[in-house]
């Protein structure tokens, strides 16, 4: 006679924010999924909900709050997890029906929360996960965590107070990880972190042996290495320190996407002091022009802040001339938001909200346009694409070398439809606007 298994408690999942949290939500799904639970696509199918928030900004931190009180009307039942999980007293004033709430990446306090709220009936068949862990990405690309925290202290940030201090992980423990992404299907890989560029610093001293090599916890070395086991392999938050230059190399080889995402935040060695950044504007350009002759294709993104407490028209308009000498790719902006706990907050010098609109509004359109005389160089150009999904009437859309997914560009195809999710093709650009490309692939 057959045996009837018991019905395994549904877990669902709000995941916000960065990358990051979005690693953290992974790693807490494939937790449970080991545990027996399964997954729900709704609220309504779900015996408990986990909201992973963000808390780096007010705007972020209320759009947590909305998620909290909309999976609390749509369920009751939530966990609550993540970044803001350092103002519990603020969730549960709002919210005091929560069932728990837990700060950034710490997993077994959500994992145990979630026993308590929905028991797992114990049967050995319920626990069942796939070896590369759940994914809430696409098969094809994959984020990768190196290390947890930052041992930066920008004024304008309350990572490290969230987070902590830079913890790196082992590099044999991450390149085993890449290996069981790639085996499962995984063709690019996405190194994030608080600062990519700084990991290992604080375990340098302890290399480990992989495929019989030893390797050292160093962000090129473990460039290198991963490079030999994904396609792709692409590069965020990197601070420009002296070393990163050794990383272009790697790019020039192809051994690495020539991507990288570099938080500049500002040009002006006023605000950047103020900021608490380094500020060496002028050797910065110097030295992305050296990177570029190594590797031509290179691809520069980062993100700005305009409107910072002490920004003047004049420090403004040096950041829009520097952009013009940098003739960055891919740019991002922020309007100025002080953030609760930081130091950026005491500063004099408020600059007036019409005054962050008139100027982020100023920096888009520079940064426009440059894209777009960038991409209208690509014209006429074969460039290698991955297919993120193909459509029904023979057309696909992908992302070039150039573009992460979510924040970057991409790629729309005509004459596609024999390609598939995750297929690495060459393409011909026909056409292109201010950040996307068009095109026919080759094969």
């Amino acid at each position: 006679m057959a045996t009837k298994l018991p019905e395994a408690p549904r877990v669902g999942m709000v995941s916000l924010g960065c990358p990051k949290n979005l690693v953290d939500s992974e790693r807490i799904l494939t937790k449970l999924r080991s545990d027996g639970y399964a997954m729900s696509p709704d609220y309504a199918g779900a015996d408990v909900v986990l909201v992973n928030t963000c808390g780096f900004l007010d705007s972020a931190k209320e759009e947590s709050l909305e998620a909290i009180g909309e999976a609390i009307a749509e369920n009751g039942r939530v966990i609550v997890t993540g970044c803001m999980g350092k103002e519990a007293e603020v969730i549960r004033a709002r919210f005091p029906n929560v069932l728990a709430v837990t700060g950034a990446h710490q997993y077994e306090e959500v994992v145990g929360a979630v026993h308590d709220a929905a028991p797992m009936p114990p049967n050995a068949f319920l626990n069942l996960v796939p070896e590369s862990g759940l994914k809430l990405t696409p098969r094809h690309y994959s984020y990768l965590k190196i290390s947890e925290g930052c041992n930066h202290r920008c004024a304008f940030c309350i990572i490290p107070a969230l987070r902590g201090d830079l913890v790196s992980r082992r590099p044999d423990a991450i390149l085993r990880e890449a290996e069981k992404l790639v085996e499962a299907g995984t063709k690019e890989l996405l190194v994030i972190s608080q600062d990519t560029s700084a990991y290992g610093v604080d375990i340098r001293k302890q290399p480990r042996m992989w495929k019989g090599e030893e390797i050292v916890p160093h962000m090129t070395d473990l460039a290198r290495e991963l490079g030999k086991i994904a396609p792709w392999v692409r590069l965020h938050y990197v601070y420009p320190y002296p070393h990163v230059d050794q990383v272009i190399p790697l790019m020039a080889e192809g051994l690495i996407l020539p991507y990288l995402d570099i938080p500049f935040q500002h040009a002006s060695p006023s605000v950047l002091r103020m900021m608490k950044r380094p500020a060496n504007e002028a050797k910065v350009l110097e030295r992305l022009k050296n990177w570029r002759a190594i590797a031509p294709d290179l691809t520069i993104r980062s993100t700005f802040v305009v409107g910072f407490p002490g920004e003047t028209e004049q420090d403004f308009q040096y950041l829009l001339d520097w952009l013009d000498e940098a003739q960055l790719d891919r740019v991002g902006a922020f309007r100025f938001e002080p953030v609760e706990g930081a130091a950026a907050n005491d500063l004099p010098g408020a600059v007036p909200e019409e005054v962050k609109e008139e100027r982020y509004a100023r920096i888009m359109e520079k940064t426009a346009a440059i894209s777009a005389a960038k991409l209208q160089a690509k014209i006429g150009r074969t460039v290698e694409v991955i297919i993120d999904e193909v459509g029904e009437e023979g057309g696909a859309t992908g992302r070039s070398q150039a573009d992460a997914p979510e924040i970057d560009g991409e790629v729309f195809l005509r004459d596609a439809g024999h390609l598939n999710q995750g297929d690495i093709v060459m393409v011909e650009i026909e056409d292109a606007d201010e950040h996307d490309l068009y095109g026919v692939p080759l094969a």
